[in-house]
């Protein structure tokens, strides 16, 4: 995974990496407690909730590359690959991202999730 800025981007990111790295104790230092993650597949509140999924989904991840990153003053917008084993292969995304008090508030995930729902 490469660095794209600094600031709401840079948070992005690390949580991100945490994710590549499977380090979900890493991940949990970026959320917000109250956290909202929507996905196509669906709609999850609290940072336990958000975490959970995530346990359940890093087996499965083979890596995952930033490609481009973005900021304004509340929110970011990263766009990346996340790869998985066959029968999934290659999931492109973007995560708009909302912080409260420098941590992720909500998370909207945008990808085809047609891949997911046949496995």
């Amino acid at each position: 995974m490469k660095m794209m800025t600094q600031g709401n981007a840079a948070t992005a990111e690390a949580y991100y990496r945490a994710m590549n790295s499977k380090d979900t104790a890493a991940m949990a230092r970026h959320l917000h407690p109250d956290v909202r993650l929507v996905t196509p597949m669906e709609d999850l509140i609290g940072k336990d909730a958000v975490l959970g999924a995530a346990r359940k989904l890093l087996p499965s991840i083979h890596s995952i590359e930033m490609q481009a990153g973005f900021e304004s003053s509340t929110q970011a917008m990263l766009v990346y690959r996340m790869r998985f084993a066959d029968p999934i292969g290659d999931c492109r995304a973007a995560a708009l991202l909302t912080f409260k008090v420098g941590l992720i508030a909500h998370n909207e995930l945008f990808f085809d999730a047609s891949p997911f729902q046949r496995t």
